[in-house]
């Protein structure tokens, strides 16, 4: 697993950005398959939450990460600020999960 730190704070505690490295984002598309979703979803939910719509939103954000990580590392980042999850709607079924952030360099403080 990479060192790259990610966080939606401006900085990091005990540390300096030393240098900007630019806008980073990973992206992940979640594609449901209506039939077994429908299925899935009448035995799922519970409360008003579905538990397997929840994962696979879940597995998209890791991926999404997975994705901002790669980004940051070619650009021999060890950390991401500022970093924000943004979700949408691309088509019936299919959900959109973006990260993005900052890649910057620290140094200790």
């Amino acid at each position: 697993m990479s060192d790259v730190i990610i966080t939606t704070t401006d900085g990091l505690d005990g540390r300096d950005v030393s240098e900007y490295l630019g806008v980073v984002s990973g992206e992940a598309v979640i594609g449901a398959n209506v039939v077994s979703d429908i299925a899935a979803g009448i035995r799922d939910v519970v409360g008003g939450r579905s538990g397997s719509y929840e994962k696979k939103i879940e597995s998209g954000r890791e991926e999404a990460i997975k994705d901002l990580r790669a980004d940051a590392e070619e650009l021999d980042a060890d950390a991401v600020v500022g970093a924000s999850f943004d979700y949408e709607e691309m088509a019936e079924g299919m959900l959109w999960v973006n990260l993005s952030g900052t890649a910057v360099r620290t140094r200790s403080e």
